[in-house]
């Protein structure tokens, strides 16, 4: 996915930059970039991957190397940003976090008619950030030429834009599939992805951009240049998984959401009495933790960490280019606690189950150090389509899906027609399902949470959440 920071500010805001953006790397593991203005400078952009080092590391030289007033900086997990553009709407800098499904499309009216070129990268492919700004350079504005981007653009866009006056623009995803926050402090404003990031710099909240909003933020106020629409869509997901813990989105703060939505679903077992002789409840870590810690307190089973994650050395599961190595490194990092283990049944609550590879590799793990048995939640329902807007689960085949290939395997193409059976453990079809994930997995029993107990976690209408991932309704 990734995550953006900007801020204005009447002083040198390079600090701010650094370490906002850098709060926004658990968002993305490819690439990481900034670009500033300085009166005496303009426009000054560097990037640098961070695939095998984190962005702090890289760019730690920042200080002495670029100065600001105003900034923006972006971890993506796509193409390198922020691109500097020069167009006939001046030059500036920009950076996007989503996903542009019909850049091919985009790419080739462009080309058809502009008499212009793009920058190719390695196998051809175009920068997202670059396709972009060639939408919104087809307008004589930048809020009509953002309009029009996000008009034309199949998947989603959150935008940020430094001008090569030292403004910044701001632009949230047309019907608000990721969030965009402005803070405030005495000397300008910021905005961010996750508002805990500016915070932490002594910035205050001041509004959440609605769905589509597009505001012009400069040290001494902020404009808004296209009103907020009516449609919001935010991404579930957020919640679940891809959000900090000390994140918030809509005024639902992620940390309370996940122990809420534990307690749900602690509830639905106790009341179908699935949990007997349960030892101990415990979180896939990291963010399986929060869901499991309400989950225990519901349920009134004692919460345990049976192995502990080793981080110092090791880095993010899956920032090795290869499932193999991912696999690998995510072994390596387990460290058990054999009195926790040994003789117990073990409940284990997970954020999501999407391939199931590394889940397998935990309950192996777990069973060769004297687990009796391993019993699986999954906090979300079952994940049956690849999402096209925000990179989560996105795979050349939603056969990878590990609920998909199964439910196929079940039932072949008429499983399609029967999603919600299969999501609903209920019923003769998610039964089948579980029962078979169990057997591929070596899971002693398996529950999913429900599409309508993750919608009350959240606490915001279900018309407003995005759920594609789980039932492919736009």
């Amino acid at each position: 996915m990734g995550g953006v920071f900007g801020t204005v500010l009447k002083r040198d805001c390079i600090a701010e930059v650094f370490f906002g953006t850098d709060y926004h790397s658990h968002l993305g593991t490819k690439t990481g970039g900034i670009a500033a203005y300085d009166k005496e400078r303009g426009l000054q952009r560097e990037i640098h991957r961070i695939a095998n080092s984190p962005f702090r590391t890289k760019f730690e030289h920042i200080f002495e190397q670029v100065k600001g007033t105003s900034a923006i900086g972006c971890i993506s997990d796509q193409s390198p940003q922020p691109l500097t553009i020069r167009s006939n709407l001046g030059t500036y800098c920009i950076c996007m976090v989503g996903v542009i499904n019909n850049a091919e499309i985009l790419m080739n009216q462009f080309l058809s008619f502009s008499g212009g070129h793009l920058n190719a990268m390695t196998g051809g492919a175009i920068n997202s950030a670059e396709l972009l700004a060639a939408m919104i350079n087809q307008k004589s504005s930048f809020a009509e030429g953002i309009k029009f981007a996000q008009k034309v653009i199949n998947g989603s866009a959150n935008i940020l834009i430094l001008k090569d006056d030292g403004t910044l623009i701001a632009a949230r995803d047309r019907v608000g599939r990721l969030p965009l926050h402005v803070g405030k402090n005495q000397d300008g404003y910021c905005v961010a992805l996750e508002n805990f990031s500016y915070k932490k710099l002594g910035f205050e909240d001041e509004f959440e951009l609605g769905p589509g909003e597009v505001v012009e933020i400069s040290p001494d106020g902020i404009k808004q240049l296209v009103a907020p629409g009516k449609e919001m869509r935010v991404c579930s997901f957020l919640w679940s998984y891809y959000g900090y813990p000390t994140a918030e989105y809509e005024g639902v703060s992620v940390e309370v959401m996940r122990n809420r939505n534990g307690a749900i679903m602690a509830q639905a077992d106790k009341e179908r009495g699935l949990l007997e002789g349960i030892d101990s409840v415990s979180g896939v870590p990291d963010s399986g933790t929060p869901h499991a810690i309400g989950f225990a307190n519901e349920s009134r089973i004692p919460f345990a960490r049976p192995f502990i994650k080793y981080t110092p050395t090791w880095p993010r599961s899956f920032m090795p280019p290869s499932q193999v190595s991912r696999n690998q490194v995510a072994k390596m990092k387990m460290v058990p606690v054999h009195d926790l283990i040994q003789g117990k049944n073990l409940l284990f609550v997970d954020d999501s189950i999407v391939r199931g590879t590394q889940l397998r590799e935990t309950v192996e793990f777990l069973y060769s150090n004297g687990a009796k048995s391993v019993h699986m939640r999954s906090a979300c329902p079952p994940i049956m389509f690849g999402c096209k807007y925000l990179n989560f689960s996105r795979s050349t085949d939603d056969m990878d899906l590990i609920a998909r290939k199964v439910m196929f395997e079940l039932e072949g193409e008429e499983a399609i027609k029967h999603v919600e059976e299969y999501a609903d453990g209920t019923t003769e079809r998610g039964k089948a399902l579980r029962d078979r994930i169990c057997k591929q997995l070596n899971f002693a029993s398996l529950e999913y949470q429900s599409l309508e107990g993750l919608v009350k976690a959240i606490g915001l209408e279900k018309c407003k959440l995005c759920t594609y991932c789980w039932n492919g309704k736009e």
